[in-house]
């Protein structure tokens, strides 16, 4: 149950991506009865909350470090800590009667935090004032000065703590706290990865606790079993499947898509391939993570020169949400639009083309992914579509017939060859959409409509002559693939990760 180890844990690009999902700055909190515990054991606390308001509900996530002296028994060790989760308890079902208005969806997460260190409360004189953050940053300043890192004990908690150790009442929003040890905690944000799957766990988690609880049978034996089951798990697809079925039923595409139907499939059936795709969507997470990062920052370093920093904080925060509220299968579909490009034909890159794209995190948020085209003349080319992506922003949410959208995306996308390397350049734009009545959108798709008609009349010769050939090569291509074959796979094609370069830098 104990290990004690010295060192450091990395949370991944989640860390960094909740950050921007964050309310205020964090807010030291003094918890009930602990003052006792404090001198009885020399042990020390601090407890900060933080307060994320993420697409799809709020998360309160309160970090508790207990610091004990290094030569604390593990018997006191579970004592202390016993007591810093019951205080944490009580100090939660108080705030909560007081905000009982609040209607949100809001998970209560507590993460511990075991720190060794030799004098944990030297200077204690029995008053609380000097007793908190002065000493604690003067030891945490000193392990610095050492090159010191510190000593933690590896700790977890899981369903059994709940059933054995801390019963409490599940049922009882008050009381439905999540409780993590740091380095599970760590270990989570590192294997989700995006806030949403996070999000998602943490329901998933909190049903687990609530069937454990209430049947006295442990549904879960450690906190690294149950990410690994929800990973692993086919209703990790739900929400993007409920998203394909409504663009199909827009008309935005004409069947499901095949890559969540291999997903999802896989998953199901326990494949091998299964490992292969969750390993695409890891890829894919930290690639859309490393670009999303970049481009807020291309933008805000070039519009930052000509406005006031301070003003333009709260656009910068948007646009960085809308760009990480993705899922892992989202961005794997965005990165594999990135990644298809270069095996495009010669002549299409020359010209330029355009790839619409929908998030399968969220309906109202729609990508068009402009490649520009190598021809510095064309029509497609960089000079000139980049001024005005802004107008096609606009453009293509007038002329997308749903009701649920609220943002459109722009991506101008330059793929620059040098020395065997290639890079990506990336303009970006963001532009909020107006909500639009339903007969208004009515109307748009009966115009769109219309339109389509003609074209479609002076094509219908040439399509009845092409369909049965496109039949056959079809039927040809399908029966020569192999059963386990992976469909849509990421072409391995090497791409500088410090994207998007520019070319002054290059």
């Amino acid at each position: 149950m104990f290990n004690s180890i010295t060192g450091t844990s990395d949370g991944g690009y989640l860390v960094n991506e909740l950050a921007c999902y964050l309310q205020t700055d964090a807010l030291d909190i003094v918890l009930p009865n602990m003052q006792t515990i404090e001198i009885r054991y020399e042990a020390h606390y601090t407890a900060r909350q933080y307060h994320y308001h993420l697409p799809l509900g709020k998360l309160q996530l309160l970090a508790l470090i207990l610091y004990l002296p290094s030569e604390t028994s593990l018997a006191n060790i579970e004592t202390v800590r016993m007591a810093a989760v019951k205080a944490v308890l009580a100090w939660q079902k108080t705030k909560s009667s007081q905000d009982k208005d609040n209607q949100a969806l809001i998970y209560d997460v507590l993460v511990v935090d075991i720190q060794f260190s030799e004098h944990a409360n030297s200077n204690n004189n029995n008053n609380s004032d000097n007793n908190d953050e002065h000493n604690n940053d003067n030891n945490i300043e000193h392990n610095r000065q050492r090159g010191q890192l510190p000593k933690r004990l590896k700790h977890e908690f899981a369903a059994r703590y709940f059933m054995e150790n801390l019963v409490v009442d599940m049922s009882d929003h008050a009381q439905r706290l999540q409780v993590f040890s740091w380095h599970d905690w760590c270990s989570i944000t590192l294997a989700l990865q995006t806030p949403c799957e996070l999000w998602r766990f943490l329901g998933y988690h909190l049903d687990q606790l609530q069937r454990s609880v209430s049947s006295h049978v442990a549904s879960f034996e450690s906190e690294d079993m149950l990410v690994t089951q929800f990973l692993s798990s086919a209703l990790l697809f739900d929400h993007a499947i409920t998203i394909d079925n409504a663009l199909i039923k827009y008309g935005i595409q004409q069947a499901p898509n095949s890559a969540l139907v291999a997903m999802t499939l896989a998953q199901k059936n326990k494949s091998q391939t299964a490992q292969m795709y969750q390993q695409h969507r890891q890829q894919a997470a930290t690639l859309w993570s490393q670009l999303s990062t970049q481009m807020i920052d291309t933008v805000s370093a070039e519009l930052t020169a000509q406005a006031d920093t301070e003003s333009l904080k709260p656009q910068f925060s948007l646009w960085q949400q809308q760009l990480l509220d993705e899922s892992a299968f989202s961005r794997h579909e965005l990165i594999r639009t990135l990644y298809r490009h270069p095996q495009q034909k010669p002549a299409l890159q020359k010209t330029g083309y355009v790839v619409h794209q929908h998030s399968y995190e969220n309906l109202g948020r729609h990508y068009v992914l402009i490649f520009y085209g190598q021809d510095l003349a064309g029509q497609n080319s960089k000079a000139a579509i980049q001024p005005n992506l802004q107008k096609i922003a606009q453009d293509v949410a007038t002329r997308l017939p749903m009701a649920e959208l609220h943002h459109v995306i722009i991506l101008g996308i330059d793929f620059i060859s040098d020395a065997g390397e290639t890079f990506m350049d990336i303009d970006l734009w963001i532009q909020p959409v107006n909500n639009m009545t339903q007969r208004e959108r009515q109307l748009t798709k009966q115009i769109q409509r219309l339109k389509q008609q003609g074209a479609e009349q002076q094509d219908i010769q040439q399509q009845d002559i092409q369909q049965p050939v496109a039949k056959k090569q079809a039927a040809k291509k399908q029966a020569a693939k192999k059963p386990n074959e992976p469909v849509n796979d990421l072409p391995q094609i090497r791409l500088n990760l410090s994207i998007p370069a520019r070319k002054d830098k290059l």
